[in-house]
């Protein structure tokens, strides 16, 4: 299969490793010469750590043979591609321009966008809405084994299923999800992430007590607060008052998220969030 995969920051660059690491022909596609190189040069350092820690079957360099990096999408570069799936920031009109474009120049390929929070429904307006639908990862891609499939009713039965099992071949576990604000992961993880950082804010619990609660009392792998700092408190703003606006106040950003993001600490991107990285 050919795939495309549009933004090759931390989530674009994820799944181009996966899909290589899959067997797959892929085409990453960043806009100019300096944010595309560094693109590459994100996938192949994914693909370096995978090897040490043994998770390849095969070499990174014979993986990189088949990836192709271009600074834009056209017919000739979108030729021949069965999915594309969009990366880019969470903003609803960069998305829906980014679809428009694939799917002018992917004409049979499946449109997946991998939001985490933005409605399908208003990402398939005016696009062959059957064959639009989210691929939502996480974040690490490679390492992380959950893919949730977001359909909204337009979408095609056959599309869904086609990559539902484009994800199974590549290892994942996929669960199905009806377009809603937040799908099911999203809404429920921002919601816990949300009352961490009141906690926090309130003076209930430092920040490592409150992860280290639900670690070991819940059985979290990672707590609420280092999870949004891997995530960027940046992005978890964006979501929380995407949700506000969608489903009320429940969901309402707290000052101290929205302090820290004005403040530039955004979490381990910038060196700083709720944790000093």
């Amino acid at each position: 299969m050919i795939a495309v995969v549009i933004g090759g920051g931390t989530m674009g660059a994820g799944v181009a490793h996966l899909l290589l690491a899959g067997g797959h022909d892929v085409v990453l596609v960043e806009a100019g010469a300096d944010r595309a190189a560094a693109a590459r040069r994100a996938v192949e350092a994914s693909l370096a750590k995978a090897a040490d820690r043994g998770k390849l079957a095969v070499p990174p360099a014979e993986l990189l043979t088949r990836l192709t990096v271009a600074e834009r999408l056209d017919t000739g570069v979108g030729r021949g591609a069965a999915l594309v799936v969009e990366a880019v920031p969470e903003d609803l009109g960069l998305k829906r321009q980014v679809l428009g474009d694939a799917a002018r120049a992917c004409p049979d390929a499946v449109l997946a966008s991998n939001t985490s929070s933005l409605s399908i429904s208003a990402l398939a307006e005016g696009l062959p809405g059957e064959r639009v639908l989210g691929m939502h990862f996480f974040n690490p891609v490679p390492v992380q084994q959950l893919v949730e499939l977001v359909h909204h009713p337009g979408v095609a039965a056959d599309v869904v299923a086609r990559v539902r099992g484009w994800a199974e071949e590549l290892g994942k576990t996929v669960i199905e999800v009806r377009d809603a604000p937040g799908f099911a992961t999203s809404r429920l993880g921002v919601a816990v992430g949300m009352e961490a950082i009141r906690m926090l804010e309130e003076g209930v619990a430092s920040a490592e007590d409150v992860d280290t609660g639900m670690r070991l009392g819940y059985g979290w792998p990672m707590g609420p607060l280092r999870l949004t700092d891997l995530v960027g408190l940046d992005v978890r703003l964006a979501i929380a008052e995407h949700l506000a606006a969608e489903l009320g106040p429940r969901f309402e950003p707290p000052s101290l998220l929205r302090e820290k993001v004005a403040a530039g600490q955004l979490g381990r991107k910038t060196g700083q969030g709720f944790f000093t990285w």
